[in-house]
């Protein structure tokens, strides 16, 4: 079996994050899901508006048939290092530091990186500022 991951916080969940996660599946046949941890994201950005906690986040991405498991991390490049997966699946603003560290590791270690495309027109920066 095939397991891909892909990360990132997905607050205001939207068509773009469930099209992303049907992208990252076609890569395998187990999608791994991890949502950035509420706490971690506010310890970096205080002014951060997190419209849901963690654990909602992890039920509301769980509960889609696209996705089979649901985890929550703080640093992409720590998280790697602790799952079991062959397909790295990023979007393709995903480009800080840390995810640079996740994709070198990722390499090193015999780890598949796809990098998959955005939904043109959504984005959640836009929808927060339409709320």
């Amino acid at each position: 079996m095939k397991k891909v991951l892909t990360v990132g916080v997905y607050d205001y969940f939207h068509l773009g994050h469930l099209r992303l996660f049907k992208q990252a599946r076609e890569y395998g046949d187990y999608l791994i899901v991890a949502v950035q941890d509420g706490d971690y994201i506010l310890k970096y950005k205080p002014d951060a508006k997190v419209l849901y906690t963690t654990e909602q986040r992890q039920e509301l991405i769980g509960g889609l048939r696209v996705v089979d498991e649901v985890t929550s991390y703080t640093d992409v490049d720590a998280k790697v290092k602790e799952l079991d997966f062959d397909v790295f699946a990023v979007g393709e603003d995903q480009n800080h530091e840390g995810f640079q560290r996740a994709m070198d590791w990722c390499r090193e270690n015999g780890r598949e990186v796809v990098r998959l495309k955005r939904t043109p027109g959504i984005c959640s920066s836009e929808i927060k500022e339409k709320l």
